[in-house]
C-alpha cells in the first residue's frame, strides 16, 4: 500500500477513535427555561456551567443545548436581564443526555408579585395573559435586539402607537396612542418605574424631557380599560419605562458603540444583592455630531449624559414581615444644537439635510434630577403595600430663532417665512445668511423654564380565594403637585454675511414671565374577579385637580406683582371602566372593555376637560411557535383638547383649546410565528407582523385658534395621524449568532385638518424604512455588534411643523462590543 495513503488512513482512524473516546467521556446537557407555572418560554436567557467556558442562549422556544460536557457534578446557572438568577446542581454522566427544565421568575421593577400590578402596567410577560385589554411588554431581549437609543424606533413593534419624528434621534419624542394626538407626548401618561415622568404632568404635560430608552430594561404599553389605574391621561393609554433592576448576584454589562456622524454610545452598569443590602450603579452616555449641515459648518449634534444609582436595604428573605426600602437617584444633562427652523419645499428637494445660517445659535440645554424612595411591606404572600415618595427637577433653556425683522420693522414668524419664501424674500434671504439691513433682524428667544414634580403614592395589592373564585382588589392613592416657571427673554442679532452677531441682549423675565401650578389628589380601585374561564375587572378612578397661573407680565421681571394676572381652574371627575376576558382554553382568549377617557383642562377657566367614552374588543392566541392579537377600538370624544405648543407651530403659550366632538376608530393586529419551529434547539427564525389602522375625524365645524387645526369642517381628519402603519420584524438566531431586520411603513399624514385628497403642501411623505443588525458571540461574555438604520438611505419628510420641512434620519452605521460580567 502506498505509504502516503497508509498514513492518511491511520490518521483518519486515529481521529475517529479519538472522537468516539471523547464522546464516550462527555455528555450532552440540554433543557428548557420557562416562566413558573406557565408554558411561556424564557427567550434569550444566558445558561452556563459555573466554572467552565460552556454556555448557551435559549432560543424562541426557551430551549438550550450544551454539547460535550465532561462527566462530573456542576452548578447549572440561568441568568438574564429582567429575571432572577437560577442555580441548579446537576450530575453529568458520560455518554448520556441529561435534560433539565428550569423556571425563572421575572424581576419586574424588583417588586414582589403581589404588588407588581400597583406600579407595573403589565406585570411582565407572565402578567400579559391576565389583562382584559390591549397590553404590550417589550422585554429586555426585545430591547437588546436592536439596542435603539431612539424611543420612536423602539415603539415600532407596538400596534396602536402614533409617532411623529422630529430631530431624527428621538431626543424629544411625539407619541400618541390610538389617535390621541402626539404633540410632545402630552396626551398619554408617561412613567418611569411607575412614577410620572413628565416634568409637570398636570400643569404643563408637554414632555420636553423623556427618559432615555438607551438605559431601560423594558417598556410597557397599556391601552383599554385597565389603564385607569395610571392617570391622569386615560384616553389612549399609558407607557411605563422600566429602569435596570438591581441584579440578585454580582453582575453587570458594558455596551461600547460608535459609528456614523461621530455617534458614540456608552452604557454600563454593575450591581449586587446581599442578604440585607443591594446596589446598582449605571451610566449612559450618548453623543453625535449630527447629520444636518449648517451653512457656516457650525455643529448640529448633541451630547447627552445620564447617571443612575439604586440602593436597597431589606429584611432577611425569611422574615415574618418582609420589608424593603429602595432609594433611587438619577441625573441627566443634555446639550443639543437643535432648532425649530426647517426648510422650504424647494430647498428640501435640493439639500434635505441643510440647516439655514440663521439657526447657528440655536441650542437646547437641559438638566434633570430624579429622586424616589420606595418602601415595600409584605404582610403575607397575598397582601402587600408599596409606597413611593418622589421628586423630579427639570430645567431647560431652548435658545432658538423665533422671528425675522424686515427692513420696515415687520416681525415675521419663521414658519410664515418658510411657507412663502417668495412673498417673504427679504426675510428668507436673512435666514439663509444674507447681510441684514437692521441690527435686530433676528430675534432669538431664550425659552428658559424650570419645572418640578413631586408627590407620594401608595398601592395596596391583595390576592385571595373564596372557593374556586380568585379575588384581586388593587387600591391606590396619589397626592401630587407640580410647577412650571417660565422666565424667558429675547436677544436680537444681525446677520453679517452668514454670521450672526449679537446686537441687543434681552433682560430675563421680559418675554414669558409666569408660573403655573398643578395640585392633584388621585385614587383608584380595581377589582379583578376570576371564576372558571371568565375574568371581570371593574375599576374606578377619581381625579381632583386644581390648576393655577400667576402671570407677572413682561414689564415686571423682579416679580413685584405690579401687573399680576391670575387665573385658576378646578375639576373633579370620576373615571369608571370595566374589562372582561373569556378563555375557552389555554391558547385562546377573547376580551373587551369600556372606560371613560379624561385629560386635565389647563388653568383657563372656559376650557373644559377632555372627555371620551372608549371601547375595545379583541382576541389573543398563543400556541407553540404561533401567537397573535387583534383589537378593534373606538374612542368617542365629547370634547377633544388641542394645545398651543411651539413644537406644533403655535405661539408656545401652552394654552388648551376645545376641539368639540371627535370619533376615532381603528384596528390593531399583531402576528408572530417561528419559521423554523421544527429545527430543534439552536436555530430559530421568528417573524412578526404589526399593523395599525386609524381613522380620526372631527364631528363639528368651527374656527380654531389652534394653529394645527385652523378652520375645521365636519368630517375633517385630524392632522399627524397616519391611516396605515405596518412593521415587519424578522430575526435569525442560534447560540452564537443573531441577525435582525425591522421594516416600517407609515402612510402619508395630513399636516393640517382636512378631508379628501392630501394637498402636496400639507402632508408628510409615505415611507418604508429598513433597519438591520447582527451580533456574534466571540466569547461567552462578549458580543460583536453592528447595526444599520435606514439601510436604503431613504429621504423623506417627517413633519412640516413647527416651521418648514423636517427630514427623517438618513442611513447610519453603528458598531462595537457588548460585554457582560
Amino acid at each position: 500500500m502506498d505509504t502516503t495513503l497508509q498514513n492518511l488512513l491511520l490518521s483518519w482512524a486515529f481521529v475517529l477513535l479519538s472522537t468516539i473516546v471523547s464522546e464516550a467521556q462527555t455528555a450532552r446537557l440540554e433543557g428548557t427555561v420557562r416562566l413558573p407555572d406557565t408554558t411561556t418560554p424564557v427567550v434569550g436567557a444566558f445558561v452556563y456551567i459555573d466554572g467552565t467556558d460552556l454556555s448557551a442562549v435559549t432560543d424562541v422556544r426557551g430551549d438550550f443545548i450544551l454539547p460535550e460536557v465532561a462527566a462530573g457534578q456542576y452548578d447549572l446557572v440561568a441568568t438574564g436581564l429582567g429575571y432572577r438568577t437560577v442555580v441548579r446542581p446537576v450530575k453529568v454522566v458520560a455518554g448520556q443526555t441529561l435534560r433539565v427544565q428550569l423556571e425563572m421568575d421575572e424581576a419586574v421593577i424588583g417588586l414582589p408579585p403581589v404588588v407588581v400590578e400597583g406600579v407595573s402596567l403589565t406585570g411582565g410577560l407572565a402578567g400579559l395573559k391576565d389583562i382584559p385589554g390591549s397590553a404590550h411588554y417589550l422585554s429586555p431581549l426585545d430591547l437588546e435586539k436592536f439596542s435603539y437609543t431612539d424611543i420612536n424606533r423602539t415603539l415600532r413593534a407596538v400596534p396602536g402607537v402614533n409617532l411623529q419624528e422630529e430631530d431624527g434621534f428621538g431626543l424629544r419624542p411625539n407619541i400618541g396612542l390610538r389617535g390621541t394626538g402626539s404633540e410632545r407626548s402630552s396626551k398619554i401618561t408617561v412613567m418611569e418605574d411607575g412614577v410620572l415622568a413628565a416634568p409637570a404632568p398636570y400643569a404643563a404635560p408637554a414632555a420636553y424631557y423623556f427618559p432615555a430608552i438607551g438605559r431601560m430594561q423594558a417598556v410597557e404599553v397599556l391601552k383599554g380599560s385597565s389603564q385607569i389605574r395610571f392617570g391622569p391621561y386615560t384616553t389612549g393609554g399609558a407607557i411605563n419605562l422600566i429602569s435596570t433592576a438591581i441584579p440578585d448576584r454580582f453582575s453587570g454589562r458594558m455596551h461600547l458603540l460608535g459609528g456614523s456622524y461621530a455617534n458614540r454610545n456608552l452604557h454600563t452598569y454593575a450591581g449586587n444583592s446581599h442578604r440585607n443590602f443591594a446596589y446598582l450603579a449605571e451610566a449612559f452616555q450618548y453623543q453625535s455630531g449630527g447629520f444636518k449641515k449648517l451653512d457656516n459648518d457650525a455643529p448640529t449634534g448633541f451630547d447627552k449624559k445620564d447617571y443612575l444609582a439604586k440602593i436597597r436595604i431589606n429584611t432577611g428573605p425569611k422574615a415574618s414581615l418582609y420589608q424593603s426600602l429602595t432609594f433611587k437617584i438619577g441625573q441627566s444633562k443634555e446639550v443639543s444644537d437643535e432648532t425649530y427652523l426647517g426648510l422650504t419645499e424647494s430647498d428640501f428637494k435640493a439639500t434635505p439635510y441643510r440647516r439655514y445660517a440663521a439657526s447657528q445659535k440655536d441650542q437646547m440645554n437641559t438638566s434633570h434630577e430624579q429622586f424616589a424612595l420606595r418602601h415595600v411591606i409584605e404582610f403575607s404572600k397575598n397582601i402587600a403595600l408599596t409606597t413611593t415618595l418622589y421628586r423630579n427637577n427639570f430645567h431647560r433653556n431652548w435658545y432658538k430663532l423665533d422671528k425675522v425683522v424686515t427692513a420696515d420693522g415687520e416681525k415675521v414668524k419663521i414658519a410664515k417665512v418658510l411657507d412663502n419664501p417668495v412673498g417673504q424674500a427679504e426675510a428668507y434671504g436673512i435666514l439663509t445668511g444674507q447681510t441684514s439691513t437692521r441690527d435686530d433682524a433676528l430675534r432669538v428667544k431664550a425659552n428658559n423654564r424650570t419645572y418640578f414634580s413631586e408627590g407620594i403614592q401608595t398601592a395596596l395589592g391583595w390576592h385571595f380565594h373564596t372557593g374556586s373564585i380568585r379575588h384581586q382588589p388593587d387600591l391606590g392613592i396619589r397626592l401630587h403637585r407640580d410647577e412650571i416657571d417660565r422666565f424667558q427673554w429675547v436677544d436680537a442679532y444681525a446677520m453679517d454675511n452668514g454670521t450672526m452677531k449679537l446686537t441687543s441682549a434681552g433682560t430675563p423675565g421680559t418675554e414669558s414671565n409666569r408660573v403655573e401650578r398643578g395640585k392633584a389628589l388621585a385614587a383608584y380601585l380595581q377589582y379583578k374577579l376570576k371564576t372558571g374561564k371568565w375574568t371581570f375587572v371593574p375599576g374606578l378612578r377619581h381625579e381632583n385637580i386644581l390648576l393655577e397661573r400667576m402671570d407677572y407680565g413682561k414689564n415686571d421681571p423682579a416679580r413685584l406683582g405690579t401687573d399680576l394676572a391670575t387665573r385658576s381652574n378646578q375639576v373633579a371627575v370620576w373615571i369608571p371602566g370595566i374589562g372582561l376576558d373569556y378563555r375557552p382554553n389555554a391558547f385562546v382568549s377573547f376580551f373587551g372593555g369600556v372606560h371613560k377617557g379624561f385629560s386635565p383642562p389647563g388653568s383657563k377657566e372656559e376650557t373644559a376637560p377632555e372627555q371620551s367614552t372608549n371601547y375595545e374588543l379583541g382576541a389573543r392566541y398563543r400556541k407553540g411557535a404561533l401567537s397573535g392579537q387583534a383589537v378593534l377600538f373606538f374612542n368617542d370624544y365629547d370634547n377633544l383638547l388641542g394645545a398651543d405648543l411651539a413644537s406644533s407651530g403655535g405661539s408656545g403659550s401652552g394654552d388648551l383649546f376645545n376641539g368639540g366632538e371627535v370619533k376615532v376608530k381603528g384596528l390593531e393586529w399583531q402576528l408572530s410565528y417561528d419559521l423554523l419551529p421544527a429545527s430543534g434547539a439552536g436555530w430559530s427564525m421568528p417573524f412578526t407582523v404589526v399593523y395599525t389602522y386609524t381613522d380620526a375625524r372631527f364631528q363639528n365645524s368651527f374656527d380654531s385658534d389652534f394653529e394645527g387645526w385652523g378652520k375645521v369642517e365636519k368630517g375633517d381628519e385630524l392632522p399627524y395621524l397616519p391611516n396605515h402603519q405596518l412593521t415587519l420584524l424578522l430575526n435569525l438566531n442560534n447560540q452564537h449568532f443573531h441577525f435582525n431586520i425591522s421594516g416600517r411603513y407609515q402612510d402619508a399624514m395630513r399636516t393640517r385638518a382636512g378631508q379628501g385628497a392630501l394637498p402636496d403642501n400639507e402632508k408628510t411623505d409615505a415611507h418604508f424604512i429598513l433597519d438591520a443588525n447582527a451580533g456574534y458571540t466571540i466569547h461567552k461574555n462578549v458580543v460583536l455588534f453592528a447595526s444599520l438604520t435606514n439601510a436604503t438611505d431613504k429621504v423623506y419628510v417627517v413633519a412640516r411643523r413647527p416651521a418648514g420641512l423636517r427630514p427623517g434620519m438618513p442611513r447610519a452605521f453603528v458598531g462595537g462590543l457588548k460585554v457582560r460580567f
